[in-house]
C-alpha cells in the first residue's frame, strides 16, 4: 500500500497504527514522501514511517502535490507487480477502521477494478466541523442505501487492481482515454473523480461497501471548506467537461444541472423574502411552507441519526442546516462562475 506524506506528523503514527489493526493487515506498506520546506518536518516523517515498521520511497523532483508523488511511486511499483495485485492507496491523514483492508479485498476479489470507502470526520472545527461530520453521515447512509454505488471513489483511501492502474497508463498513452503524465491526471483538480471516471470508461467496476470505513480530517475554518469544496466542485465540473456527455458521465451532469437548478430557486427564495421585507408588504406564511420546513426537518434528523440522538434533535433546528446548504450552494455557483471565464486556478 502507498501513503503519499507531506506534512502530516500529527496524524501518520495513527494512520500506521491503523494499518496494524487491520483484522487483514498490508502485505508492504510504503510512506513516500514529498520534502518538505521544512527538512527537519521530512525527517520527523521518515523516523516516524521507519519506527512503524513502513518502506519510505522519496519523490524525486515532483511539481505536482499528491498526484505527482502518487505517479512517481506507481511508475517504481507497477512494473513489478501482477494485474491481479491489489494497490491501497491512502492519504495520511486517514485512519482506516479495522476492517477496511479485509472489506475491500473481499470486494476485489468478485471482480471490481477498485474499490472505495466512506468516511466520518474527526473532532474539531466547532460549528464548521460539526456541519461536515453530518454531511458526511448522509453521504455514506446514501452509498449504502445505493449498496456501494458512487459516482467517485473517494481519495482519502481507496484499493485498486494493479492491472486495472496499468490499463489506465495504456489507455491514455494510445489516446482511449485524455492524456495525463501518470495514472493521476496531475493537471486536474480532483484527480481522483478523474481517475475514477477513467476507470469507468475502460469498463472497470467500482463500488464502495458500507464496512469499508475511515476517519479523516474536517476543515477547521470556513476558509478553508470553502476553498476545499471550490476545488472539489470545479475539478469534478473539469472532470466532466474533459470526458464529455457518455453513459458514465451522464449523472454527474444531471447532478450538475440539479444542484444548479437547486442554488438558483434558493437565491431567487432568499432574494423574495428580503424583497418583501425591505418593501415592507408583510409576508404570509403559507401551510405549504410550514409543511415543507416540518418535513426538512424530520428528513434532517433522520439522515443524522447514526450520529446519535442529540446530533439529530440539533438537525432539526432548521436555520442551520439550511444556512449550510446556502453556502455549499453558493461556493458551487463560483465554481460554475469560476470554470466559465476559465479563472485561474489554485490549489
Amino acid at each position: 500500500m502507498l501513503v503519499p506524506a507531506y506534512r502530516e506528523v500529527d496524524s501518520l503514527p495513527q494512520v500506521l497504527a491503523a494499518l496494524h489493526r487491520q483484522t487483514r493487515p498490508a502485505d508492504r506498506v510504503v510512506v513516500t514522501l514529498d520534502p518538505h520546506r521544512d527538512s527537519g518536518r521530512t525527517a520527523e516523517l521518515q523516523r516516524i514511517a521507519h519506527e512503524a515498521g513502513a518502506e519510505v520511497w522519496h519523490s524525486s523532483g515532483n511539481r505536482y502535490k499528491k498526484a505527482g508523488n502518487l505517479n512517481g511511486a506507481l511508475d517504481r511499483l507497477l512494473p513489478e507487480a501482477s494485474d491481479q495485485d491489489a494497490i491501497l492507496v491512502q492519504d495520511a491523514d486517514t485512519c482506516l477502521d479495522p476492517h477496511f483492508i479485509e472489506v475491500t479485498l473481499r470486494k476485489m476479489e468478485r471482480g471490481y477494478g477498485a474499490v472505495g470507502g466512506n468516511f466520518r470526520g474527526r473532532p474539531g472545527g466547532r460549528l464548521c466541523g460539526a456541519f461536515q461530520r453530518n454531511e458526511y453521515a448522509r453521504y455514506a447512509r446514501d452509498t449504502a442505501r445505493k449498496r456501494g454505488k458512487v459516482l467517485c471513489l473517494t481519495g482519502t483511501a481507496c484499493l485498486f487492481r494493479a492491472g486495472a492502474l496499468k490499463d489506465v497508463l495504456a489507455a491514455r498513452a494510445s489516446g482511449r482515454l485524455p492524456p495525463a503524465q501518470g495514472v493521476y491526471d496531475t493537471k486536474a483538480l480532483t484527480e481522483d473523480n478523474e481517475l475514477t471516471l477513467a476507470l469507468r470508461h475502460l469498463h472497470y467496476r467500482i463500488v464502495a461497501p458500507a464496512r469499508a470505513t475511515m476517519t479523516t480530517e474536517v476543515m477547521e475554518t470556513w476558509r478553508a471548506l470553502a476553498k476545499q469544496r471550490l476545488r472539489w466542485k470545479r475539478g469534478a465540473l473539469e472532470n466532466l467537461i474533459d470526458y464529455g456527455l457518455t453513459r458514465y458521465t451522464a449523472e454527474g451532469w444531471a447532478r450538475q444541472i440539479v444542484a444548479f437548478l437547486g442554488a438558483s430557486v434558493s437565491a431567487a427564495y432568499v432574494g423574495s423574502v428580503i424583497w418583501f421585507l425591505a418593501v415592507g408588504s408583510g409576508m404570509r406564511i403559507a401551510p405549504f411552507w410550514i409543511a415543507f420546513t416540518a418535513f426538512y426537518a424530520v428528513e434532517r434528523a433522520i439522515t443524522v441519526k447514526a450520529r446519535g440522538w442529540r446530533v439529530s434533535v440539533a438537525s432539526m433546528l432548521v436555520l442551520p442546516e439550511w444556512c449550510y446548504d446556502l453556502f455549499l450552494q453558493g461556493v458551487h455557483m463560483r465554481a460554475l462562475a469560476d470554470t466559465a471565464l476559465r479563472r485561474d486556478r489554485s490549489w
